[in-house]
């Protein structure tokens, strides 16, 4: 049966989509393109009507996660009074942890990208940029100087976070992995001294 050019297009999304999910949940490696075809509910013979390979695929993949994160750093700062507290509570939770497929694509393949071809360095490249951006926006006014240092700091202060939180066997030491880089990257943004980290997450 011949696919009408709109269904195609909707075919391809359907499978960047998906290739997206299982590359941030299995890496790059441990996803194959017959994977990715069932996932989306097609068969392996439409993939090259799309994608010249699965180089071509990881690509377009990575640039949809990249997009995604993006998006949905906009609507968390955008429904908030606290933005830098709700963007911290929303990327350093067990929810966030625990879903590696849906979630940041820099935590789950970030050490992977560097072996791959330039095209996905440059995308996140320009993920992680739009990122640091976006935090440097919400530094506390008073900390204009240091708006850029701080928010590259707080980035990847999130991101390590997130990666040694997934990578330990010791649930509670993963909770507090997390709790305790909140704290830390939440002070750190209104400018307290780690002298203060304490006091405030008692009260």
């Amino acid at each position: 049966m011949r696919v009408s050019r709109e269904q195609a297009a909707r075919n391809k999304e359907r499978v960047v989509a998906v290739a997206a999910r299982l590359f941030g949940e299995r890496g790059f490696d441990g996803v194959g393109i017959e994977d990715v075809m069932a996932g989306a509910g097609l068969t392996r013979g439409g993939f090259y009507k799309s994608f010249p390979s699965k180089d071509g695929l990881v690509e377009t993949a990575c640039r949809h996660a990249v997009e995604r994160s993006g998006r949905t750093w906009d609507r968390l700062l955008a429904r908030t009074d606290d933005p830098l507290g709700t963007l911290l509570e929303s990327y350093l939770s067990a929810a966030h942890r625990d879903d590696p497929a849906a979630g940041c694509p820099y935590a789950a393949l970030g050490s992977e990208a560097r072996r791959r071809q330039p095209s996905v360095r440059q995308a996140f490249g320009r993920g992680i940029a739009a990122a640091i951006g976006k935090l440097a926006a919400i530094m506390p006014a008073d900390a204009e100087g240091q708006r850029r240092e701080r928010a590259l700091a707080a980035l990847a202060g999130m991101v390590g976070a997130l990666v040694l939180a997934r990578a330990v066997d010791d649930p509670a030491l993963s909770d507090e992995i997390l709790a305790s880089t909140r704290r830390a990257l939440g002070a750190a943004g209104r400018g307290e001294s780690p002298a203060d980290i304490p006091a405030r997450a008692a009260r």
